[in-house]
């Protein structure tokens, strides 16, 4: 005797497919590599495809100054999403920004390293101070409340959440997106390089772009 179909067992099997596909879609989008977006747009956001990169803060920097994105308007802004616990890959990132900005000779003065925190229970002002300066004389380092980190790290499409490492509550890593984001003079979207990306070829975009010819 053949047995009929169960329609709402259907019906959630196609529903939880239907779920998955979103999901799937939208991390592409948002990991998908991104077309520079137009030298001197003056949108306060750049559209990479259908998701928006990139937009305004209000935070605290390594020497306990009250900053805004507006501070750094006229230079490129050069930003890094991690955390200072992080054991290997944000150190690695920052030093890859930090030969870049060196291959970049004088060029390197017109634009500016930053570097967001995504653990601002940890990475505070005194924190900050003493890691910035393993990296770059000129690197800022930016923390702030839990509230207004998560507003850039949302307005940056980037990707973080706590992975527990034993049953203490302070020992933890962070997973977070690994890109590197250029912001143009006016605060939009330019474009970003890939974690692990070559500082050289780095610096090569960066430069084409302070010279006018992206």
């Amino acid at each position: 005797m053949a047995l009929k179909p169960s329609y709402p067992l259907i019906g959630a099997l196609l529903a939880a497919l239907s779920a998955i596909a979103l999901a799937a879609y939208v991390a592409w989008q948002v990991t998908r590599p991104v077309p520079a977006a137009t030298v001197g747009d003056s949108a306060s956001l750049a559209v990479a495809g259908q998701i928006a990169i990139g937009g305004p803060f209000a935070l605290t920097d390594h020497k306990g100054q009250s900053v805004t994105d507006a501070n750094y308007r006229g230079k490129l802004m050069l930003v890094y999403f991690g955390y200072g616990f992080c054991p290997d890959i944000c150190p690695t990132e920052l030093q890859n920004i930090a030969v870049a900005l060196a291959e970049m000779g004088s060029k390197a003065m017109e634009v500016q390293p930053i570097f967001i925190t995504v653990d601002p229970e940890r990475d505070t002002v005194p924190f900050l101070a003493e890691y910035v300066e393993n990296f770059h004389s000129r690197l800022v380092g930016l923390t702030g409340p839990r509230p207004e980190i998560e507003k850039v790290a949302t307005a940056y499409r980037v990707y973080h959440t706590r992975s527990k490492t034993s049953s203490d509550d302070e020992d933890y890593l962070v997973d977070h997106t690994g890109y590197v984001y250029l912001i143009g003079r006016d605060g939009a979207f330019l474009t970003m390089f890939r974690g692990g990306s070559d500082p050289k070829k780095m610096a090569q975009t960066i430069a084409s772009y302070i010279d006018g010819k992206v």
